[in-house]
C-alpha cells in the first residue's frame, strides 16, 4: 500500500514496549507516574522562574526555555504511549504518525543547542565575569533560544518530508512506541537512502556541533577554574556548572547510543531501552537536576512557599 500520494490512509500498529499483559498495567502506572512528575516539575520550574525577581538571569532564562521544550517534547510521546498501554490495538492513523515525527524532531533537536546555549552562558560567567552582563544581553539570550527552534524546524521539516514521501508496502506494524526515524524506515518499501543520507548528516550536524561547543566551552571552564586560588571560590564555580553537565552527559549520551550505534548492534529492546529514556526520563530528570543541585532554585522556591 503506497503512502506517497496520500490516496489511501495509512494506519500503523504501535508495537508498544512489551507484548507482556501482565507487564501492561503496571508499565501504565510507572510511565504514569513519570509524567506526571515531569509536567509538574517543568512547569513548576516555569513558574518559579517567571514569579520569582532572583532567577531573572540569563542563565534561568534558558532553563525556563528547557523545561518548556522537556514537557513540550514528553506530551509529544507519553500520552499516546499511556492510551497504548490499555489499548488493544494500539493503531496511529498516517497524519498523526507524521505529526508525532514531525513535533518529537523539533523538540529534541531544540533541547540539545539550548544545552549547548546554557554552557556557553557558563563559559561567559566564568571566564568572562566582568563582560557577562554586556554579552549575555536579553537580545543574544532570546536569539539563542531563537535559532534553537529554528535548526530543531528545519530538522524536523527534512526528515518529515523525506518521511512522506516513502511508500509503506511490507508491513504497517511499527516495532516502536512511537513514530520514530529508524522504526518507519524499516517499514518502507521505497528506495530510502536519501531518508538514510538525511539522519547521518541531520543528527550527525546536531550531535557533533552541540557536543563539541560544550566540550570546547568545559575546556575554558575548567582551565579558568583551576586557575582560581581558593577552594571555595573552585568549589562554588564547579558547582555552578555540575548540573549542566550532568543534564548534558545524559541527554547526548542516550542520544549517541541510539543513533550511532555499529550496525552489528543493532537491538530492537536496546532501542526501545535508550528511546524510554531520553523521551520520559530526561523530561523528569532535567528539573530534579537543577531544583536538588541549585541553590538559588531551592532559594527562590523557599521564598515562594513562604509567601515573600
Amino acid at each position: 500500500m503506497g503512502t506517497g500520494n496520500h490516496s489511501v490512509t495509512v494506519v500503523f500498529v504501535l508495537v508498544g514496549l512489551t507484548q507482556q499483559p501482565e507487564l501492561l498495567l503496571p508499565l501504565f502506572i510507572l510511565f504514569l507516574g513519570i509524567y506526571v512528575v515531569t509536567a509538574v516539575g517543568n512547569l513548576g520550574m516555569i513558574l518559579l522562574i517567571t514569579v520569582s525577581p532572583l532567577l531573572h538571569t540569563p542563565m534561568y532564562y534558558f532553563l525556563s526555555s528547557l523545561s518548556c521544550v522537556d514537557l513540550c517534547y514528553s506530551t509529544v510521546i507519553t500520552p499516546k504511549m499511556l492510551v497504548n498501554f490499555l489499548g488493544k490495538k494500539n493503531l496511529i492513523v498516517y497524519s498523526e504518525c507524521m505529526a508525532q515525527l514531525f513535533f518529537f524532531v523539533i523538540f529534541v533537536v531544540a533541547e540539545g543547542y539550548l544545552l549547548t546555549a546554557m554552557a556557553y552562558d557558563r563559559y561567559v560567567a566564568i571566564c568572562r565575569p566582568l563582560l557577562y552582563n554586556v554579552i549575555m544581553s536579553s537580545r543574544l539570550c532570546s536569539l539563542l533560544v531563537l535559532v534553537a527552534f529554528i535548526l530543531g524546524f528545519v530538522s524536523a521539516l527534512a526528515h518529515t518530508s523525506a518521511m512522506m514521501n516513502l511508500s509503506f508496502c511490507k508491513s504497517h506494524v511499527i516495532s516502536h512506541y512511537f513514530c520514530d526515524v529508524l522504526p518507519l524506515l524499516n517499514l518502507s518499501c521505497s528506495d530510502i537512502k536519501l531518508n538514510e543520507l538525511l539522519l547521518f548528516i541531520i543528527a550527525g550536524f546536531n550531535t557533533l556541533v552541540p557536543t563539541l561547543a560544550v566540550a570546547i566551552s568545559y575546556v575554558f571552564i575548567f582551565c579558568s577554574i583551576l586557575h582560581i586560588k581558593s577552594s571555595k571560590g573552585r568549589s562554588k564555580a564547579f558547582g555552578t556548572c555540575s548540573s549542566h553537565l550532568m543534564a548534558v552527559g545524559i541527554f547526548f549520551g542516550s542520544i549517541t547510543f541510539m543513533y550511532f550505534k555499529p550496525p552489528s548492534s543493532n537491538s530492537l529492546e536496546q532501542e526501545k531501552v535508550s528511546s524510554v529514556f531520553y523521551t520520559t526520563v530526561i523530561p523528569m530528570l532535567n528539573p530534579l537536576i537543577y531544583s536538588l543541585r541549585n541553590k538559588d532554585v531551592k532559594k527562590a522556591l523557599g521564598k515562594c512557599l513562604a509567601g515573600r
